[in-house]
């Protein structure tokens, strides 16, 4: 496989699309442009639900279908829905004793809103669950959690950062959710560069053709992709978009778009919505 033969970039969003500030630095959003510009697809491959995926993807003029909520929803376009996988509800509420007996930080997607500690749903059984997440700094009581986990059975666990667990139905990850997009766009997965910093990526990482990790990844992120880039902070997605998609290219070659390295409104957030007690009310 050559860098002319890559069709798709898939993008992880916190820590690897977001800087620290949560935003899409202008540079990052600039050669973004440029690669749609050029035919590539880029695809938001994110354990965030749409709602809160969506506004970044308008803010970078992104139509190619988007992965959510670490591939339990696969999203045609931006309000099209083409695939949803559920939690178990019995599952769900026994997550949920588990976060009470620890006392943690929980919170769960719906697919209609976002519920956690603070504001946990009445009715399990009424509600369509797409994610569990647990949030703690104390490793020990995060490994004793998920060591729980495990003995449950039928679930996909993953971390999107070294102080949390992001539990999914089993079989479902960033990698099939990609593989649905691929089939989508009549591409194959040897056609895809996927990027990320987080144990909820390297299922992705692992499946395509290229698989990147930011400089700022876990250390079993790197160990498992193939190239590692600059962090996120510093605009490591440029470098892959230049050296494995543009071939080198600098800013402005063959491109007449004048508007091309324009700034976009920044979308931004002080914290992930997970952690967020203000969004409990955020609806998609």
């Amino acid at each position: 496989m050559t860098r002319y033969d890559y069709k798709m970039l898939a993008l992880d969003m916190d820590g690897t699309l977001l800087n620290d500030n949560h935003e899409v630095s202008e540079e990052t959003a600039k050669w973004i442009r440029r690669a749609v510009k050029e035919g590539f697809h880029v695809c938001l491959s994110t354990g965030r639900a749409a709602m809160h995926a969506l506004p970044y993807a308008v803010e970078l003029g992104l139509e190619t279908p988007m992965v959510t909520v670490n591939g339990s929803e696969v999203w045609k376009a931006p309000h099209e829905l083409h695939f949803r996988a559920l939690l178990d509800v019995d599952l769900v509420r026994k997550m949920h004793a588990l976060a009470e007996e620890f006392g943690v930080w929980f919170w769960a997607y719906t697919t209609e809103r976002l519920y956690n500690r603070d504001h946990w749903a009445e009715n399990l059984d009424e509600k369509e669950w797409l994610k569990f997440g647990y949030n703690t700094s104390d490793r020990e009581v995060l490994h004793r959690i998920l060591m729980r986990l495990q003995d449950m059975g039928g679930l996909q666990i993953t971390n999107s950062s070294l102080d949390n667990l992001e539990i999914n139905p089993a079989g479902i990850s960033k990698a099939s959710g990609i593989e649905k997009v691929c089939k989508l766009l009549g591409i194959t997965m040897e056609q895809v560069i996927a990027v990320g910093d987080s144990l909820n990526d390297i299922a992705a990482i692992q499946a395509v053709g290229l698989g990147v990790a930011m400089g700022n990844a876990q250390d079993a992120v790197k160990e498992a992709a193939d190239l590692v880039v600059a962090g996120n902070n510093e605009d490591g997605i440029v470098q892959v978009i230049r050296e494995y998609m543009l071939d080198g290219a600098a800013f402005g070659e063959e491109s007449g778009n004048a508007d091309a390295g324009a700034a976009a409104p920044k979308t931004s957030a002080k914290m992930r919505p997970e952690d967020d007690p203000s969004t409990q009310n955020v609806r998609n």
